[in-house]
């Protein structure tokens, strides 16, 4: 990326816990734990798929590729957060604010896509049981994690450039803990309503598509587990729907209430609580939501344990 040099700022300075200043060793013990904890559960579901051949299905192959986006989000924000939680200087300079905005809006858009393509193989799996390996073949698979990476590379690119081309002359101070957009635009020098309409309408796009496509999924789903003849297979039916919704609920209220607002509903401390949320606690309870509490998961963790644990026996 090349940014235009129109610019005085050289660096950026954080100001996401400024008003906690006594509690900032607290929060960096508990938010250290919450980030060793999401890495350590990641770890263990994507070595468990990679090793156990019962998970290698479509299902499995998504949510191995969420946790790998997942961990790869937390780790361009949350060791830069730990950090700045004991240094005096809490600063980013200009190339690496542009870097880690690009790089947590390419994962966060890919993201937003691959729940999409999540959705549509809940859909084939429901809908159409009979053609499911055939119509989510591991091309098909492959092929769905590409598009969704490739969106999300083109809108970071998109949105990156248009905020990194602005002037930055007076301010250099981010009422936040990450350079995110918002508060990178209200320090911009001049940002023009029409570079703010894109960024927001782009925003808008990367949730209202996706989240459209899973809804369609959806309704064909839930017309579909009505009509099963007995409330067990209803039961099954919904129960493998349930933690992707849980996911689908959690990631598109943060992000709506973080991009989609009014500017003059924009409240830096509000942000930075629900930035929080999604940076640290939702990567929290995703695996658990997704794979912790799947029995048919925790089958085969067991297995791949048992495995493990006999080895030097052998």
């Amino acid at each position: 990326m090349e940014w235009v040099n129109e610019t005085s700022v050289r660096e950026f300075m954080f100001l996401g816990f400024s008003s906690l200043a006594g509690l900032q060793r607290l929060l960096f013990v508990v938010f250290l734990l919450v980030y060793l904890f999401t890495l350590g559960t990641n770890a263990i579901i994507i070595s468990t798929i990679v090793l156990d051949r019962a998970l290698h299905t479509p299902m499995y192959f998504f949510l191995g590729v969420l946790s790998c986006s997942e961990t790869c989000y937390t780790f361009v924000i949350v060791p830069k957060m730990l950090v700045d939680l004991l240094a005096q200087k809490k600063t980013i300079s200009f190339l690496g604010c542009a870097i880690q905005m690009f790089t947590f809006l390419f994962l966060g858009c890919s993201h937003s896509f691959l729940l999409a393509a999540m959705g549509y193989d809940r859909y084939v799996a429901i809908c159409n049981p009979l053609r499911y390996t055939v119509l989510m073949g591991y091309g098909v698979c492959v092929g769905l994690v590409a598009a969704a990476c490739f969106c999300g590379f083109t809108v970071a690119q998109i949105i990156t450039s248009m905020v990194f081309h602005l002037p930055f002359h007076s301010s250099n101070q981010l009422h936040h803990f990450f350079c995110d957009i918002s508060p990178v635009l209200k320090v911009a020098s001049h940002p023009t309503h029409f570079s703010q309409v894109i960024i927001i309408m782009l925003c808008a796009l990367v949730l209202v598509i996706p989240l459209f496509l899973i809804l369609v999924s959806y309704v064909h789903i839930i017309s579909a587990i009505l009509q099963f003849p007995s409330t067990l297979g209803r039961y099954k039916a919904f129960s493998t729907c349930a933690s992707h919704l849980i996911i689908v609920i959690v990631h598109y209220g943060c992000a709506s209430f973080i991009y989609l607002r009014p500017k003059s509903h924009y409240s830096s401390s509000q942000d930075v609580l629900m930035s929080v949320s999604y940076t640290i606690l939702t990567p929290l309870f995703n695996p658990i939501i997704y794979s912790l509490r799947n029995k048919e998961f925790k089958s085969a963790l067991q297995r791949v344990v048992g495995k493990k644990i006999s080895l030097p026996h052998h």
